[in-house]
């Protein structure tokens, strides 16, 4: 077994290791120690700036460093990145094409006691649908780092979803693995359905391919970190040689990753795509262990909705 890290925790130890740039300036709004931007905080300070719980100020002041030619990155809840300061992202970063990356943490369900009003559902359907934002969601601590380093180099407005809850270290140990911005990265071959995951239901997703393979169904797993620009070639393959998908995130099954990889199939390559995740409900208060079984994100789950896909490819081809 990999060693279990929170993504928010690797990505603050990224950002402490290549932050050495003087053209990089970090802004938190006053939640270092969870957003983990407190690594960078104490080594560098001269470039480290604390808004407050002010979190539309921050984007602004994120804007103008940008519009100077910085690398701006600020800090807060998914919850508040993509929902209290949507107008500031939208119009005053994404719209000028500023190189400020907003990276919220504490996505989904997972983040567990802090409830529904803190459990972020919706953030990638906002994010992706924002003209010129890249949108990001690393599976493990392996993934984050490398996603620090090309957000880095990217010159672009970038949204990076993390999470609270500490998941397995997996990429580090799949032979020819690579990452790379805006590919996919086939974690596993199959042919009769392959599973689309993103953030921590790739591991479930692993998991749920197993439970198949004991049943005889190869299963492919492709980690799709990057929800935009989405990786179409890797999906129409997958479409085309395995004829049935299921897709599965920590997320509203409406406008999420199952809904970029279906406008990408529907429009090339026409297969079953079977939706999985939060099913259109606000979440509850409770560990992030229960929830996820309480609202089906389990490799369990993830098998039913596999054998569905693979039902309708059948019905497909005797139609």
């Amino acid at each position: 077994m990999g060693e279990v890290i929170a993504t928010r925790e690797a990505y603050g130890r990224a950002l402490c290791e290549f932050g050495a740039d003087e053209n990089i300036m970090v802004f938190d709004a006053d939640l270092t120690i969870c957003t983990m931007s407190c690594y960078f905080a104490q080594k560098y300070p001269e470039r480290f700036f604390n808004a407050g719980i002010a979190e539309c100020n921050m984007a602004g002041m994120a804007a103008g460093a940008a519009s100077c030619g910085k690398t701006a990155f600020i800090h807060t809840f998914a919850m508040f990145a993509a929902g209290r300061i949507y107008d500031q992202v939208r119009n005053s970063i994404a719209y000028p094409g500023l190189n400020v990356k907003v990276v919220g943490t504490h996505a989904g369900l997972s983040v567990g006691e802090d409830g529904a009003t803190h459990q972020c559902i919706e953030d990638l359907s906002l994010m992706r649908t924002i003209p010129g934002m890249t949108v990001i969601c690393p599976c493990d601590a392996n993934e984050t780092r490398e996603v620090v380093k090309a957000m880095i180099d990217y010159d672009g407005p970038c949204y990076l979803r993390l999470g609270r809850s500490g998941v397995e270290n997996i990429t580090d140990s799949i032979p020819g693995y690579k990452f790379e911005l805006g590919k996919g990265a086939q974690l596993k071959d199959g042919d009769d359905v392959t599973i689309i995951a993103t953030g921590l239901m790739v591991q479930e997703a692993l998991k749920a391919a197993d439970l198949l393979a004991a049943e005889g169904i190869k299963a492919r797993v492709i980690d799709l970190h990057t929800i935009k620009p989405i990786d179409k070639d890797i999906i129409i393959k997958a479409a085309k040689e395995t004829g049935a998908i299921v897709t599965t995130e920590e997320h509203n099954v409406i406008g999420g990753l199952g809904a970029a990889v279906a406008e990408v199939v529907t429009e090339s390559c026409p297969v079953p795509v079977v939706k999985h995740g939060v099913e259109d409900v606000f979440g509850h208060s409770g560990t992030a262990e229960a929830l996820m079984v309480k609202y089906g994100l389990t490799p369990e789950k993830i098998v039913e909705k596999a054998k569905q896909a693979i039902a309708l490819k059948k019905l497909n081809y005797k139609q």
